[in-house]
């Protein structure tokens, strides 16, 4: 059974995407700050439930020694945890990318000696096209006109991180994603998108790659998308 844990889960992309999984057949760990919340989302998908902040060390230690203790290993990990501030200030900026970077950084560093253990081991980072070079400045493109420069740098970041790390880790699958335009709580201000549902199959169909699988890569539905 393929092990896998999604960061932000309890709701949103997240929790669609751990819901697809297990009907998949995945043995499901969704993360999220709040306990509470946490536990009701696993309750309802049938799933389990770790306490993970990606912006705090000891809670993403803790949550991937229970991984380890329960099952030795971990074969999928989805970087789903994500915020959108909309002002620009020091204290914005900081929230931003410690959660939308750098909690990549310290779920990834803390999973990799599990990562290894597996037979194909996978990581999805649900990025954004706010953060393409290419695309914020295409006129025809939606990013266009977006008013969010922390998300969209930080992202841009996040995006970068993956990269890097599929370079540096060649024995383990790295990808981003541009989900594509979805109507959640994060982005309820906007009134716009699709549902997480359907974003959540482009989540999955990286989740689910072969060994013989791409790595390096930021895409969409339709395909790899440049920068």
């Amino acid at each position: 059974m393929t092990v896998t844990l999604i960061t932000g889960a309890n709701k949103g992309i997240g929790f669609e995407t751990a819901r697809q999984l297990r009907e998949l057949g995945h043995e499901v760990y969704i993360g999220a700050r709040d306990a509470e919340r946490g536990a009701k989302a696993a309750a309802e998908l049938g799933v389990r439930f770790v306490q993970l902040d990606v912006t705090d060390d000891d809670s993403v230690r803790g949550a991937l020694a229970t991984i380890d203790a329960a099952e030795g290993r971990l074969d999928v990990l989805v970087h789903n945890a994500g915020i959108l501030e909309t002002g620009l200030d020091g204290p914005a900026a900081l929230r931003s990318f410690d959660t939308n970077a750098v909690g990549i950084v310290r779920v990834t560093e803390a999973a990799l000696p599990l990562l290894r253990k597996s037979a194909n081991p996978t990581v999805v980072t649900v990025s954004s096209s706010a953060g393409s070079f290419w695309a914020v400045n295409n006129p025809e493109r939606v990013e266009f006109g977006l008013p969010l420069a922390l998300y969209s740098a930080s992202k841009a970041a996040a995006t970068m991180l993956t990269v890097q790390y599929a370079k540096a880790q060649p024995g383990i699958k790295f990808n981003a994603l541009e989900p594509g335009p979805t109507a959640t709580d994060m982005t309820a201000a906007f009134g716009i998108g699709r549902s997480a549902a359907e974003s959540a199959r482009q989540v999955v169909r990286l989740a689910t790659l072969d060994s013989s699988g791409p790595t390096g890569t930021f895409s969409d539905e339709a395909g790899e998308l440049p920068w």
